[in-house]
């Protein structure tokens, strides 16, 4: 069975919204701020910006095609490149890997995307004079942890099991344009504050001497494909519900630049936020320099933010920014979860409505299990997914396209695509930088972790 089972996107517009949401997520609006102000500001925006140039649009491209060549999912796309068992076998054990590592990020997309609701609903309570409920919503418990993972799951599963076009696609473009409108006012506003423009020079000016500081690259690599939602197989299942005649070079950069500038108005809002924080008399730094609570910078510098402002209109921003978050979180979440979805589908005999549902008991169950053992397998989890396996399965793609695709057949997949021309520069460069460059500086980067 194929991804004629799972339906195609109904236009481009609708695979655009789509595919910025699953590119713009909880990895542009809390990872990318926290890396940037973690690893340097300016060093960690300038290093992102060129490795989005240099990897990221050629690899969500390549996985782009390699998806709407198979028509189907991740494991059987890869495997249809082979031109042996051996080499069938080695592309689908790279797809499954993929859909795994999705499963995987789920989960802790899960508790974090839930983090995002119960904030959102604490101000509510506060406005209720029920401080005990809004404590609860905002105080780190197993309980709270718990719940909002299985909202959130829960949520994610109402859209999925409506399909591409009534599910995936009508949703993105309802909550794409909200999710911008919203970041920008965001953005205008924090930057009218006092404080706010030390933190814009901290995000803009680089620090030149960390450009190379392994941490650096290796974060920035990882944010890379994270935000991008590459080595997922969430972009090989979305290029499955595209037609022939798409031109994937275009949708690529439109995807990307959205992508890009969704993550820059992240940082310039919360980046800036923390000098704002700082300002008011919110504590950010410790004594030796380094950011307190990195890795729940939107939880601890925001809010306490947004109680600073004081009246009524604490409450509607904190609101306001909340949602934003659980926007961005769900229509990432939507893509990743169509992942396992997708598989199941078309290998098994359950349909949509089954198999979604199956994915989500399966997500809230690793995800109740890293909620119980929290500060073992929360940052682990992470770390394995993002900044380990996505680079890894990343250069397994380029090399496997690059190396194990005849060119021919790529070269056929282009020559139907409308408006393009398989002999133009780009065309041609496109398959040799996929080929030789991509692998080459993914494989530079990952070496860092061990050399630098």
């Amino acid at each position: 069975m194929s991804a004629q089972a799972n339906g195609h996107f109904s236009s481009r517009i609708g695979f655009i919204m789509a595919a910025a949401g699953s590119a713009v997520g909880v990895g542009n609006i809390w990872g990318f701020p926290t890396q940037a102000a973690t690893h340097g500001g300016g060093a960690f925006l300038l290093v992102y910006v060129l490795l989005i140039i240099l990897l990221g649009y050629p690899m969500l491209m390549a996985e782009l095609m390699v998806g709407r060549h198979g028509q189907t999912n991740p494991a059987d796309a890869m495997a249809k490149l082979g031109n042996s068992a051996i080499s069938k076998q080695i592309g689908k054990t790279i797809g499954m890997i993929s859909i795994i590592t999705a499963t995987l990020i789920c989960t802790f997309y899960s508790i974090l995307s839930g983090w995002f609701v119960s904030f959102a609903l604490a101000p509510i309570a506060q406005m209720a004079d029920q401080p005990d409920i809004a404590n609860w919503f905002t105080k780190f418990s197993v309980s709270r942890n718990l719940v909002f993972s299985l909202v959130f799951i829960a949520l994610v599963v109402l859209v999925i099991r409506q399909g591409i076009q009534k599910g995936i696609e009508r949703w993105s473009k309802r909550l794409m344009p909200l999710l911008l409108i919203m970041l920008v006012l965001g953005a205008v506003y924090i930057l009218t504050q006092p404080g706010a423009m030390q933190g814009l020079k901290v995000l803009l000016v680089p620090d030149f001497s960390m450009i190379f500081n392994a941490d650096v690259l290796i974060g920035a690599l990882g944010q890379t494909f994270f935000s991008l939602t590459v080595g997922t197989g969430a972009m090989m299942v979305y290029g499955a519900y595209l037609n022939k005649q798409e031109n994937i070079g275009q949708l690529t950069a439109y995807v990307t630049l959205t992508d890009t500038m969704v993550a820059f108005l992240a940082a310039l809002m919360i980046i800036p936020a923390m000098y704002v924080a700082q300002h008011n008399g919110v504590q950010i730094f410790a004594d030796d320099g380094s950011l307190l609570n990195s890795d729940t910078l939107v939880f601890s510098v925001l809010p306490a933010l947004f109680d600073s402002i004081g009246g009524i209109s604490q409450y509607i921003i904190a609101i306001v920014f909340f949602t934003l978050m659980t926007i961005a979180g769900l229509t990432s979440a939507m893509s990743i979860v169509e992942v396992p979805t997708s598989y199941i589908v078309e290998k098994t005999s359950l349909n949509r409505n089954k198999a979604t549902l199956v994915v989500g008991v399966f997500i809230a169950i690793l995800a109740s299990i890293i909620v119980f053992n929290f500060s073992a397998l929360f940052g682990l989890i992470i770390t394995l997914t993002t900044e380990r396996a996505q680079p890894l399965i990343a250069l397994g793609i380029a090399i496997f396209m690059g190396w194990v695709w005849h060119r021919n057949k790529l070269m056929e997949d282009i020559a139907q695509q409308d408006s393009v021309n398989p002999d133009s520069f780009f065309w041609r460069l496109w398959p040799v930088y996929v080929k030789y460059i991509c692998p080459l500086l993914i494989t530079v980067i990952i070496l860092q972790l061990f050399i630098g």
